[in-house]
This record gives structure tokens, C-alpha cells and sequence, in this order.
């Protein structure tokens, strides 16, 4: 429990407050617990590097906070029944809820087949967190509304269209060249494992 997991933890523990407050109207309230949670996103990492607290937790509970935070906030701001005047489009949201679901589902099997559990985020992924983080952001602010707002959406919308897919088939290229490492020192060990314990 170090610090930065701490604000990892308050992050997450946000998401429903923020749901409840955009569901209801709420778009102000809404979008201060949006930037709380984006401000920590930040402070978490600050502080890993500066006190020295990089945890293994920390690694998977940090990018988990940002996919429930995103999804929750792109499914909400898809639904027609929320009151809000901009709305993100539905197939932008089912995009990126399938390129997370897909992601996962790779990374599990290649972990149950291979034992490689590290998934270190490429700079392409984080910087289409970035973007969607963004989109929301921006979507939240033109519903307040924020003048000339809604006028970053829509560039917004096919930037993150086009860096969803990217990175998608970049994290496909990632994972089929894990795999083929796996085989190859697979068949350098007889048809074994890496470890050369059949598995």
C-alpha cells in the first residue's frame, strides 16, 4: 500500500461519483471528479518515480484505473437518456471497448500459455489513452458549456478513431512476436517450454 497505489485506489473509487453525477445531470460536478481523476492519474506516476515506489501493483492497478475510468465515461456520454448535449458516438465507443476486451483476452492466454506477464504499455498506447482521455474531457466541457468546446470534439472523435485501430494492430504485432519467441525457445529446448519443463 505506497502512496502512489493509494491515488491509484482513490482514482477508481471515483468513477461511480462521476457516473452518478453525469447520469443525473450534473455535468459540472461531473467534470471536476473527471479532472480529480486526471490530475491523480498523473500524481500517481510523479510520485512512484520521485519516492522510488514502482510496485508490480502499481504497474497493472495504474492502466486498470484508466480503462474503468474511460469505459465508464464512454459508455455514459454514448447513452441518448444522459443529458447531455454533445454525446460520443456509439461505434467510436464499441471500438474501444472491444479493442480493450481483445487486449485482455490476449494478454491472459498468452500469459496462462507462455508465463510472460509483462505488457509494458507502448508509447503509441499511451498517447491514444491520451487522446481518449481528451475526447471525454473536452465532450464533458462543451456540456457545461465551455465556449468553442464542441469544436475540439469532432477532430477529436477521428484522432482517436485512427490511433484506436493503430494501436490495436500494434499490440497484435507485440503479442505475435511473443509468441514467437515462445516457440523458438521452445524447439531450442527439445519441443519443451522456455524453462524446459514441458509446459
Amino acid at each position: 500500500m505506497t502512496y502512489p497505489n493509494l491515488i491509484t485506489f482513490f482514482r477508481i473509487l471515483l468513477v461511480p461519483f462521476f457516473v452518478v453525477l453525469l447520469l443525473n445531470g450534473y455535468g459540472l460536478g461531473a467534470t471536476v471528479v473527471f479532472a480529480v481523476a486526471g490530475i491523480s492519474d498523473g500524481l500517481d506516476g510523479l510520485l512512484a518515480r520521485r519516492l522510488g515506489q514502482r510496485s508490480v501493483l502499481g504497474a497493472y492497478l495504474d492502466p486498470l484505473a484508466d480503462k474503468v475510468l474511460l469505459t465508464a465515461a464512454f459508455v455514459a456520454l454514448t447513452l441518448p437518456s444522459v443529458p447531455v448535449i454533445v454525446h460520443i458516438p456509439v461505434w467510436l465507443t464499441i471500438l474501444t471497448v472491444t479493442r480493450d476486451v481483445i487486449i485482455g483476452a490476449v494478454a491472459l492466454a498468452i500469459r496462462r500459455r507462455t508465463g510472460h506477464i509483462s505488457f509494458t504499455p507502448s508509447a503509441l498506447g499511451k498517447i491514444t489513452t491520451v487522446t481518449l482521455l481528451l475526447l471525454v474531457g473536452f465532450c464533458l466541457l462543451a456540456n457545461i458549456p465551455v465556449p468553442h468546446a464542441g469544436a475540439a470534439v469532432e477532430p477529436l472523435v477521428y484522432g482517436a478513431l485512427a490511433l484506436t485501430l493503430l494501436s490495436g494492430f500494434h499490440y497484435a504485432f507485440l503479442s505475435a512476436r511473443i509468441v514467437r519467441s515462445y516457440r523458438k525457445s521452445g524447439e531450442s529446448h527439445g519441443g519443451q517450454g522456455p524453462e524446459g519443463t514441458g509446459n
